[in-house]
């Protein structure tokens, strides 16, 4: 009975951030389904003169999208590992790796929409403000990945020279 409840106690470690990354994508995607084609019509009536950036801003938008749900989907994979004690394994460095760089990809997308949209005298101090704030959450992401990933790494060098050791 002991066991039991250290190996389900061992396995929940990670469930509340298994749960807080399916509820950020599900509501990602509700927001990318409902609340942003109903924004973009309120936008188009309120901005006549932008209705040409339309659909092109909603393109772009989800096209972050893509590497969101594949960071995600990777950081479940990666609590996974820490899950069944594959903490230090080049998986884990891997999805670390893939974290970083689809952050780094939501990052440069959101640049380069704003700069499209200060290069059209389409640059509402709130749209890019919210741009800035996507960016840089998202460059502070790939930081803390790399840091991660960097950490593992050298925790995985050093389990194996203790291993060589015995």
């Amino acid at each position: 009975m002991k066991e039991e409840l250290v190996k389900i106690a061992e396995q929940g470690r990670t469930l509340l951030l298994k749960i807080a990354i399916f509820l950020i994508g599900i509501t990602v995607l509700g927001l990318c389904l409902i609340w942003l084609p109903w924004q973009a019509m309120i936008l188009e009536d309120m901005y006549p003169e932008f209705v040409f950036l339309k659909l092109p801003l909603l393109i772009g938008i989800y096209l972050t999208t893509i590497p969101f749900f594949f960071a995600l989907y990777k950081g479940i994979k990666l609590l996974s590992y820490i899950d069944k004690n594959q903490a230090f394994s080049e998986r884990s460095v891997k999805s670390l790796r893939s974290i970083k760089v689809c952050a780094i990809t939501i990052s440069l997308l959101y640049v380069l929409g704003m700069m499209i949209l200060i290069s059209v005298n389409a640059g509402n101090p709130g749209i890019l403000l919210l741009g800035l704030v996507i960016t840089f959450a998202s460059i502070v992401i790939a930081v803390f990945s790399a840091v991660l990933q960097m950490l593992l790494k050298s925790g995985m060098d050093l389990k194996a020279e203790n291993d060589l050791m015995v």
